[in-house]
């Protein structure tokens, strides 16, 4: 049982955790492997917000408006390092799951993921992924749902 199913199964959170052997690194590898469309690949991104560690719940298919970001934070945004996403979630880039991580973190999900009634989000390995629905994606991360789409 990895690190993410323990902390599953001690939250009493249920979600299907699956595999798939040729890795889901990307959106688009994701998309592929499980037969969705891109835009139900959930990205676990984390950004600082005034030296704030901070994760963004995008849809595959959006790149993320980094000045939005910082208007609704209400200061500076910057990318984290890989470093920092391991020391602050507890999973490296690539199977940063939404919830699970080492630290509770505020939270922003694109509201273009409430368009699909599933959505799939890392869980924590680069390998697996697990299915959800929006509204209890942002119930468990306590996200905020915002218009965070790149132009």
């Amino acid at each position: 049982m990895t690190r993410f199913e323990r902390w599953l199964q001690d939250h009493g959170v249920w979600v299907a955790v699956r595999t798939y052997p040729d890795g889901i690194r990307t959106a688009e590898d994701a998309a592929r492997s499980i037969g969705v469309e891109v835009g139900q690949i959930v990205k676990s991104l984390v950004f600082t917000v005034a030296a704030q560690p901070t994760l963004v719940l995008m849809s595959g298919r959006n790149r993320l408006d980094v000045d939005r970001l910082a208007e609704l934070a209400g200061d500076r945004v910057e990318r984290a390092d890989p470093e920092l996403v391991r020391t602050v979630t507890g999973y490296a880039i690539g199977g940063v799951p939404p919830f699970g991580h080492l630290n509770r973190l505020p939270t922003y999900i694109d509201q273009d993921l409430f368009s699909y009634p599933v959505v799939w989000a890392a869980a924590g390995r680069p390998d697996a992924a697990f299915p959800i629905e929006p509204k209890r994606l942002a119930e468990l991360t306590g996200a905020t749902p915002a218009e965070l789409r790149a132009p």
